[in-house]
């Protein structure tokens, strides 16, 4: 390799590492939160904060169960996390295949370095699956819900 081509070799491989250095810190920053759960049983009581609407009013929000379902997810045990919470099971695989499109995109060199823009439409939905999946969960038949 001669001189000019290294020197034309390294922009290209400098834009690349820019291009990923968000997607990357932010895999690094789930890995490490993930890590963190894994290792800090949210089982054991006095671990975490209870979640403020459980606690006062006795209803399960859409996120109660999830430090416990990521936790047995992060050490393998998929039944016992979507038994904790299934919707944080899903919303994790979301999140796994969002990842890989991003980082995917970006280091091709297509799109921002935005992971996802979300029209209204999209955000209504979500919203309403959650909505829907926290009345469902607090109903007596919705019981197999239950954190």
């Amino acid at each position: 390799m001669n001189a000019e081509t290294e020197t034309a070799a390294a922009p290209g491989a400098g834009a690349l590492v820019r291009r990923l250095l968000v997607p990357v810190g932010t895999l690094g920053a789930v890995v490490a939160a993930f890590g963190y759960v894994a290792t800090v049983d949210p089982n054991e009581p006095g671990h975490y904060p209870v979640c403020p609407l459980l606690r006062f009013t006795g209803i399960y929000c859409p996120g109660c169960g999830g430090l416990r379902s990521a936790h047995a997810f992060a050490h393998g045990d998929l039944g016992a996390a979507l038994t904790d919470n299934a919707f944080a099971v899903f919303g994790f695989g979301a999140f796994a295949v969002l990842w890989v499109l991003w980082t995917v995109r970006l280091a091709r060199g297509r799109g921002s370095s935005a992971l996802l823009v979300l029209r209204p439409a999209q955000m209504w939905v979500l919203g309403g699956l959650a909505l829907v999946f926290t009345v469902v969960r607090n109903l007596p038949f919705g019981g197999w819900l239950h954190p």
